[in-house]
């Protein structure tokens, strides 16, 4: 039985989940790009071979991959029951068309389970059901390209996950795949939840940072609400070993989307981090969640993280003083590195200056290629999601 078991951010990854880039890739168009929160186009053929590079990189070191399209036909196949309703779930937060919805579930329901999640990913073309159509927009169901990113559906903090509801509705969907996994799954099924798809505060994952068994930090950031953060505490500070939630107050900026584009931890005291996080401390505020109040902080980021880890932090800065290469590093997800175990790290070759000073810093760095992966603006933490980490 493989349970969520993540009480931090550098504990020995034992098993991760990813996505496979698919044709949800191939089927943005620069029209597509703002809607679906994506930046660019990555080349499939490219990104798929870089994918699995990174995928077998963390199987090189002991990590146990799984794939959430993989668990979700799986799902289907050891509960056949609910193969329906998953199926209506999706069509119904698709927004379909009425004059499309019949022929599209006709559609989707003859195919097999693993072809129909993918389908439902890579999103479905008018002309794949009716080729004479002729109508400007193309899609029945928009593509879902941020699949990629497994880091934002839910996030895995201590014996269970919280499951988001996603800042935009176009990424809503990427959730149902989770929730339908940890509510079915054989080895997931009991996972806790610590938050619901369904409410109305926005949460997303690249903001949650699982510093130890006693403390999360989290990003209240463009796509984390601070209400969010203060609904989940009630139930994960009385349910898990957590007993503050330290919440960061970011600008609420495209520079800070999530806090893990700008902050990082990698090791037992040492944090990655964009300049701007400490150039500026008072930039943001910062506050701390106990069972029972939240509390505004009068300290600085650097003076908590010392009383957090119980020692002065390191702080490695994503492309160093250079004020360019850290613009231009931190763009291609320099600070977005995945701790494979303390002080080892996964990230992209790319970004060499910040590579240069985590070796200087004593960081065994493992460099993954990037040039269509870094396309979409999220690294090697966006892309993964840990399962389960061993203690620290």
């Amino acid at each position: 039985m493989n349970k969520i078991k993540v009480y931090s951010e550098i504990g020995k990854l034992n098993s991760v989940l990813l996505h496979r880039p698919g044709k949800e890739v191939e089927n943005l168009t620069p029209e597509l790009l703002e809607r679906l929160l994506f930046d660019d186009i990555p080349f499939l053929k490219i990104a798929r071979q870089e994918h699995d590079n990174f995928a077998s990189v963390l199987k090189a070191n002991g990590v146990k991959v799984y794939y959430i399209e993989e668990l979700m036909a799986e799902t289907i196949e050891q509960n056949p029951e609910i193969r329906s309703e998953f199926i209506n779930k999706f069509v119904e937060e698709a927004n379909i068309d009425k004059k499309w919805k019949q022929q599209y579930l006709e559609f989707i329901t003859k195919m097999p389970n693993l072809e129909m999640v993918n389908e439902m990913i890579g999103g479905t073309m008018k002309i794949d059901l009716d080729t004479s159509n002729k109508e400007d927009y193309p899609f029945i169901t928009d593509p879902l390209p941020n699949t990629l990113f497994q880091r934002d559906p839910f996030a895995s903090s201590g014996k269970g996950i919280i499951l988001n509801h996603m800042w935009s509705v176009t990424r809503n969907r990427e959730t149902i795949f989770p929730e339908y996994v940890f509510k079915y799954h054989k080895d997931f099924k009991d996972t806790p939840l610590w938050y619901e798809r369904d409410s109305k505060d926005n949460i997303e994952g690249g903001d949650v940072m699982v510093l130890n068994a006693d403390t999360l930090v989290i990003g209240a950031s463009q796509r984390t609400s601070l209400n969010a953060i203060e609904k989940l505490s009630k139930k994960i500070l009385k349910e898990d070993t957590f007993k503050q939630i330290i919440v960061l107050e970011l600008p609420k900026s495209r520079a800070y989307m999530h806090l893990d584009t700008v902050f990082t931890n990698i090791d037992y005291d040492k944090f990655i981090a964009h300049p701007l996080i400490f150039d500026d401390e008072n930039l943001f505020k910062i506050y701390k969640i106990t069972e029972n109040k939240k509390e505004l902080l009068n300290q600085s980021l650097s003076e908590l993280l010392k009383e957090l880890i119980g020692k002065e932090p390191i702080i490695i800065k994503c492309g160093g003083e250079d004020k360019i290469a850290a613009g231009r590093e931190q763009w291609n997800d320099g600070t977005n590195v995945l701790t494979i175990k303390p002080g080892v790290v996964i990230a992209y070759e790319r970004n060499h200056k910040t590579i240069s000073m985590l070796k200087d810093a004593g960081v065994k760095v493992l460099e993954v290629p990037s040039s269509e992966l870094s396309r979409g603006r999220g690294g090697p933490r966006c892309m993964s999601m840990p399962i389960e980490r061993e203690n620290i």
